[in-house]
């Protein structure tokens, strides 16, 4: 059974296409070769030129195994570590008891 397409709003799609270019530009600095990130993420060539287009098709677990590869997998640690927004509405909840 096939996947369907993938259908984002066009702001999704530029963040995951920044993204994809983003890995491809980590790889490249490192003088990895597309063969050699697959090797290393036990992924197909394709799959990793999937991730590098920031196709919204492959599985997030797919992205993960890329950034380790190019040891990126640290930068994952800064991804939504801070939520502004969130502590104020949580702190604007919790001053209502007060």
């Amino acid at each position: 059974m096939g996947r369907g397409k993938v259908i984002l709003y066009p702001q999704v799609q530029k963040k995951l296409e920044d993204l994809g270019h983003r890995i491809k530009l980590a790889r490249l600095r490192r003088k990895l070769t597309i063969e050699m990130v697959a090797e290393r993420a036990k992924i197909s060539r394709f799959s990793v030129r999937e991730v590098e287009k920031g196709s919204p098709s492959v599985a997030i677990g797919i992205y993960v195994n890329v950034l380790m590869a190019i040891g990126m997998v640290k930068e994952l640690d800064n991804f939504l570590a801070d939520d502004p927004l969130g502590r104020m509405l949580q702190d604007d909840e919790l001053l209502k008891y007060k």
